[in-house]
């Protein structure tokens, strides 16, 4: 072949090459998908998060506080902020962030995320006077009028400066982890301890039981479902078994450590 016939050829399929969008090879090159970004949640609340095959979510009555936790929004971005808006220096505990806001003061931590979500569930079902919390010496911090969202985080702060985990921690009742349900919480009261929110519980047919968490932390930062780092197949799940501990990206709760309100 001629060289000048040789170099048209040339032209020609490098052309066809980078114009046929349609081919799938080209020359051993692969039209690849564009790179997903890691930052990017795709689920726009809790019960959007896949199941893992042959599990089936819990059923919840009506107006419960289950429900309520199943249907909150989540970001699209899953980076986690701190309340003075820099970024978490740990960003691989989170699997999504909720869509509920951290103040700009370092109050809501672990604890304090726990009882703003049950605040912000009786808030939303007007049972006002529900909305009570005591702290370590037993004083009770009751939600009063007007009841307004804007005097709901009012008072929230005020809860969160006096209440924490071992104030908490006597509030809640312990329950047995082959019972676990949404809502329930993983408590250790210290100073400090450490708390999360159970958001979502599923169950297969052979009863196997696999349950979903949540975490502020210290300092006051952005409430987000945690990863199972130690079974990643299964995360962001967690799956009951008669282990006596529960391993969590940022803490180790022994099994006997779950009450409910």
């Amino acid at each position: 072949m001629h060289s000048k016939t040789l170099l048209t050829s040339l032209l020609l399929f490098s052309i066809s090459c980078n114009t046929n969008s349609t081919a799938n090879t080209c020359a051993g090159q692969t039209n690849r998908p564009p790179a997903i970004n890691k930052n990017i949640n795709p689920y726009a609340n809790i019960e959007a998060i896949p199941l893992p095959p042959g599990y089936r979510r819990m059923p919840h009555d009506s107006n419960s506080f289950a429900l309520w936790l199943e249907q909150v929004n989540l970001k699209k971005d899953k980076t986690v902020y701190l309340f003075n808006g820099q970024q978490k220096n740990n960003q691989s505990a989170q699997f999504a962030v909720l869509d509920i806001s951290t103040g700009h003061k370092d109050l809501q931590q672990c604890a304090d995320a726990v009882m703003r979500l049950k605040a912000e569930y009786l808030f939303a079902g007007k049972q006002f006077s529900n909305i009570l919390f005591t702290d370590n010496e037993g004083k009770a911090y009751q939600f009063t009028t007007p009841y307004s969202a804007a005097h709901l985080h009012t008072y929230l702060q005020r809860v969160f400066g006096m209440c924490g985990t071992a104030s908490l921690g006597k509030q809640l009742k312990p329950v047995d982890i082959k019972n676990i349900q949404a809502g329930d919480v993983l408590i250790r009261g210290g100073f400090p301890g450490h708390a999360v929110m159970v958001m979502e519980v599923a169950v297969n047919e052979k009863g196997k039981k696999i349950f979903m968490l949540a975490q502020s932390y210290m300092p006051a930062q952005d409430i987000h479902i945690l990863v199972n780092d130690t079974n990643q197949k299964l995360s962001p799940w967690y799956e009951v078994t008669d282990a006596e501990k529960i391993y969590t990206p940022e803490y180790v709760f022994a099994k006997n450590e779950l009450k409910r309100w």
